[in-house]
């Protein structure tokens, strides 16, 4: 395994925090274990030539190689399921009666695979039923990984990614591929999704302000300044009464954001 010095690390931690906003200064041992392979396999013979190179060239193929390795895309259907029944029972009922124009805006902001804007999907059609035509419920989903993207459209999961969906919803939303044990997500839910490439250190400015914006496990990789930068802008693109979800083992600083903090991992602009 490479060794990495401290000029090198302090290199790399620096680049990744200015240009993506992840915090891997405590990470030297993980950075060590997870790119030492790749290092070698690329044709460079250490941590200070391979750094050099990304730095200085910036190659989105090797940002994107880079990213995939030192970031966890851990993720499942239904994933912290509190937040989708608060979803279906308390927000889409507010929306419907507040929503003149009959559309909602609905963000996955760093939609890794795919599962969680495919779940926003399911529960979408699954409310709105016969009346979803006369509705726009498509939803944003972004992220700055390339190859989460493709597999996020490319929607083939296995039966772990589904473990926590009703036989019901298994049978109405997913499709066996032909190959043993995986499946694709069905037409109507994956046309209800668009994906973008987007990274949370730019600004936001997409056409609609939105109603929900779901950024959950993503922020435990930022520092506290960060944090609060990015939640700023998240708070600056809702639309008022409109809800942040973040992830259950993530934390606003009730004091500081702008947010109403209404429980655990959820927010509300009042």
């Amino acid at each position: 395994m490479l060794t990495l010095n401290d000029r090198d690390f302090q290199t790399l931690i620096t680049f990744i925090h200015q240009n993506y906003g992840i915090d891997l200064s405590k990470k030297r041992q993980l950075i060590v274990g997870r790119l030492s392979n790749t290092i070698v396999s690329l044709g460079f013979s250490s941590f200070g030539e391979y750094i050099d190179n990304l730095v200085t060239n910036k190659r989105p193929e090797d940002l994107e190689l880079m990213l995939n390795k030192l970031t966890t895309n851990y993720t499942f259907f239904m994933r912290e399921g509190a937040h989708f029944e608060l979803f279906k029972d308390t927000i889409l009922p507010y929306l419907v009666e507040t929503k003149r124009d009959k559309v909602l805006s609905i963000w996955s902001a760093a939609c890794s695979s795919g599962e969680e804007p495919y779940t926003i999907s399911m529960i979408l059609k699954e409310f709105f039923g016969s009346k979803a035509a006369a509705w726009d419920t498509r939803v944003l989903a972004t992220d700055i990984s390339q190859n989460a993207l493709k597999a996020a459209k490319n929607a083939v999961y296995d039966e772990e990614s589904l473990k926590e969906l009703s036989p019901d919803w298994k049978s109405k939303y997913f499709r066996p591929t032909g190959e043993p044990g995986t499946f694709t997500v069905a037409p109507e839910i994956k046309s209800n999704v668009i994906f973008r490439t987007f990274n949370l250190m730019d600004p936001i400015r997409f056409k609609l302000k939105f109603d929900v914006i779901f950024c959950r496990n993503v922020m435990i990789y930022f520092d506290q300044p960060t944090k609060d930068a990015l939640v700023q802008r998240f708070f600056n693109a809702t639309n008022p009464g409109g809800y942040l979800l973040i992830g259950h083992s993530e934390s606003l600083n009730k004091t500081t954001t702008p947010y109403k903090y209404l429980k655990p991992a959820t927010y509300r602009k009042i």
